[in-house]
């Protein structure tokens, strides 16, 4: 748990953040993102100290209708553990037949999304349309909580537009329904991820609920994840495209939680290492075409702010074998430098690999 002391510094108390029985001595997840959080993901994720990942989005409908492809987000392994699942949803049935195939032992924590800012989400009702609707958010909630044997936690936003900034209504109904946390993307729906989150929202959240509450938006750096857990006093923050060709980012968070020194970043031999490391996991687990299509929008993130990369990158997105990715990792100038923690958001738009597919478009936090 978290707070802020009269200094306004970061307090820390025992264990960093509790869900029932899953404690996260760093209190920092990795967000679930369309297009982008497959296994291979989260697996490299793992490899630098991230506590918890979520799979992609998942649509309840979608699972209850066994569609194969949306059967694909929930294949996991005894590495990937904790694992959380991200339904999206509105209908009570939906909700209750998917929480009975994702369990027994399948994950270890239940989230409900109520989020998302894709029209082609919110048009059918869900994501963050169940903003406007915090009656059925909250039966919903209620319902999760009791059809489920591990934590349940709820994702909204501070609320569908400028002018119906509800978060900290919807937070108290959350909390009241049973939920064991609420994440809180501090931006509306209106907002998509354009601007800048809304911290002061997050804060009023947490000051008004006792369940924890987890942070979202902006957290490209460990800095930034300090500045967010001083400002709000959230016992957790969700890391989504700060994550995108950086998962070191975590190795950086838990040196801030640990009051240590920052760890030096990555030198160009080690970047080299971690892409071909994330290669084979994507070709292993989508083949080596689909894995190579799929690992064309990690080049480009794992890249960005590289000296003299630029001129790789359109290689990158024709290439069709795991030789000629290897060869284009190979070609990295040795004298690049890996982009400071602070660099911002690398921007990339790549549909993912047909095959593969998504909820939603790839790259975007769900």
């Amino acid at each position: 748990m978290s707070g802020l002391d009269g200094s306004g510094l970061s307090v820390y108390n025992g264990p960093m953040l509790s869900l029932r029985d899953l404690h996260l001595q760093v209190p920092a997840m990795l967000a679930p993102m369309a297009g982008v959080s497959d296994l291979p993901f989260r697996l490299m994720a793992r490899k630098f100290g991230c506590p918890l990942a979520f799979a992609e989005m998942i649509s309840a409908h979608a699972l209850c209708l066994g569609n194969g492809r949306t059967n694909r987000f929930l294949e996991s392994s005894s590495a990937d553990r904790p694992l959380g699942i991200q339904l999206l949803g509105r209908e009570p049935e939906h909700l209750r037949r998917a929480i009975d195939l994702v369990e027994p032992g399948s994950c270890d924590v239940i989230d409900l999304n109520a989020a998302c800012p894709v029209r082609k989400v919110t048009r059918k009702g869900e994501g963050a349309a169940l903003l406007k609707e915090p009656r059925l958010l909250s039966k919903l909630v209620a319902l999760l909580v009791a059809r489920a044997s591990v934590p349940v936690t709820v994702k909204i936003r501070s609320g569908w537009d400028h002018s119906s900034v509800n978060a900290r209504e919807i937070g108290k109904r959350i909390a009241d329904a049973g939920a064991d946390a609420v994440c809180v993307h501090g931006r509306t729906r209106s907002q998509g991820y354009g601007g800048r989150a809304d911290l002061g929202v997050i804060r009023s959240v947490k000051e008004a609920v006792s369940i924890p509450v987890i942070a979202s938006g902006d957290l490209f750096s460990a800095e930034a994840v300090d500045k967010m857990l001083r400002e709000t006093g959230c016992d957790g923050v969700a890391i989504a495209r700060g994550a995108l060709g950086n998962p070191w980012i975590f190795l950086e968070i838990a040196a801030v939680y640990e009051k240590r020194p920052s760890p030096p970043r990555p030198g160009i031999e080690q970047l080299k290492a971690v892409m071909e490391e994330h290669l084979r996991l994507s070709v292993e687990r989508h083949g080596e075409i689909l894995g190579v299509i799929d690992f064309r929008k990690f080049f480009i993130w794992y890249t960005k702010g590289l000296q003299n990369a630029r001129i790789l990158r359109p290689k990158a997105v024709r290439v069709n074998t795991p030789d000629e990715m290897r060869s284009l990792i190979d070609e990295l100038p040795n004298a690049s430098l890996v982009r400071p923690a602070s660099f911002g958001l690398p921007r990339v738009s790549i549909r993912p690999a047909s095959g593969i597919g998504s909820t939603v478009d790839s790259g975007w936090p769900c």
